[in-house]
């Protein structure tokens, strides 16, 4: 198990470049099993939860070369269905959560799809329903053996259909979109996610030969064909990643530019963090945080008590709550943390406390944070990262405290962030990996 070792108390300066987005990547991965023809992929970001899908997708049969550092190509023209049915991919498949998306591409051009219970973080209940059931609608038989926690999904061929989903799941309207687009027929997914990452699929896949028309809304209608081609598609910037550069800077007082972010992407992620009091200046397609000493968390016009809570594109995301927590705890002023999702992933809040915060957790959902002002550093201690957001939301914290923090399990982190540690020490971070 792996270890950070960090002295806080420093301030940071420079300029970081997000690395490709670890969610887009995961989809976009997964949709080249719909082709046999060569799939250029470009900005595919260093990170373990990809590396470990593209190992997949080479134990499947994909052949894969590696371009440059970010750049990759695939060819799915000799795929082993069979070994969706052996001991080693019941051990790879259920080591990711991200793996529940090669059902969909599998299903549509192959007719039937296998995965073990897939993996990931430890925070809460991540139904897998809106998968299964969307598949089941366009007309594929679902089976689940209990004993081994294997699922499996087969159709000798798939009709396109109208559908409400129960709920915008992003991987679950991803995985219909790729059993759908090779269907007979129009399927019509109606509150269906719409995150950039979604977006993003769905101009790829039209790239390939796909007719999907509604893409940005939750109403996407998706014409069959009969068969999708190569392409070349790049991934965004990681809007996660840029958060926690944001939450950063604040923390820490630094000055620091982000650079390349799509701006456009962002949906309402730059106002968030201007809701803590963090400025934020748009310079062409890079944003720039100064060097604050204070920031002021914002009230409701009748003066009522901030609250910042997640919800479905284009509200915020949850993938931030973490983030805007940690950040909180040094504002001028109080905030109510709502995270609607999942109901363990604020159990991260006892290492703040441990270092100083002043957080009341209300319930496994909201979390009352009552900002010290800078008044007070946080201190630094031991600590374990418990998944990939809290583990960079401690991170954060350690790099703003004073003394020297211990972070074990940063496996957690080096899922989701490309050699972070690397990265902020070129900005004057003092991190030491052990």
């Amino acid at each position: 198990m792996g270890t950070f070792e960090i002295n806080g108390g420093k301030r940071l300066s420079g300029e970081l470049k997000p690395q490709g987005a670890k969610n887009e990547a995961l989809q976009i991965l997964c949709a080249v099993l719909l082709s046999p023809e060569k799939i250029t992929i470009k900005n595919l970001p260093d990170i373990i939860d990809v590396n470990k899908l593209i190992d997949l997708l080479k134990d499947l049969g994909v052949k894969v070369e590696k371009l440059d550092s970010e750049t990759y190509s695939f060819q799915a023209d000799d795929i082993d269905i069979e070994y969706l049915n052996t001991q080693k991919f019941k051990e790879k498949g259920s080591s990711l959560r991200g793996s529940v998306m090669i059902l969909g591409p599998l299903l549509s051009r192959f007719g039937k799809g296998y995965i073990p219970r897939p993996g990931g973080d430890k925070i809460g209940r991540r139904r897998l329903d809106t998968h299964f059931i969307g598949f089941e609608k366009l007309g594929a038989k679902f089976i689940y053996n209990e004993d081994n926690k294997f699922y499996k999904v087969e159709a000798s061929n798939l009709q396109g259909t109208y559908m409400l989903l129960d709920e915008a799941s992003v991987t679950g309207t991803a995985n219909i979109i790729m059993a759908a687009v090779l269907a007979k027929g129009t399927t019509t997914i109606y509150y269906a996610a719409c995150e950039p990452y979604i977006q993003q699929l769905c101009k790829m896949l039209n790239s390939m030969g796909a007719n999907i028309t509604g893409i940005g809304s939750n109403l996407l209608t998706i014409n069959g064909v009969e068969y999708l081609g190569g392409c070349e598609h790049k991934i965004l910037p990681d809007m996660i990643e840029i958060g926690s550069f944001i939450g950063l800077a604040a923390m820490t007082g630094s000055e620091i530019t982000i650079k390349d972010v799509s701006y456009e992407n962002l949906g309402i992620i730059p106002d968030t963090f201007r809701k803590l009091g963090i400025q934020i200046d748009l310079i062409g397609d890079d944003l720039y945080i100064p060097a604050q000493d204070h920031y002021s968390i914002e009230t409701f016009i009748d003066g009522s008590i901030m609250t910042i809570s997640d919800a479905p594109w284009p509200g915020f995301t949850p993938d931030l709550l973490s983030i805007i927590l940690v950040v909180a705890t040094q504002a001028r002023g109080s905030v109510l943390i709502h995270q609607k999702m999942f109901e363990s992933r604020l159990f991260f809040v006892d290492k703040l406390i441990d270092m100083g915060a002043q957080i009341i957790l209300c319930d496994p959902h909201r979390a009352t944070v009552i900002g010290l002002d800078k008044r007070t550093k946080l201190k630094g201690i031991q600590m374990t990262s418990p998944d990939i957001r809290a583990g960079v939301s401690l991170l954060i914290a350690a790099l703003s405290a004073s003394g020297k923090s211990t972070i074990h399990n940063i496996e957690q982190i080096d899922r989701g962030y490309q050699n972070i540690d690397v990265r902020l020490n070129a900005l004057g971070a003092d991190i030491k990996r052990t």
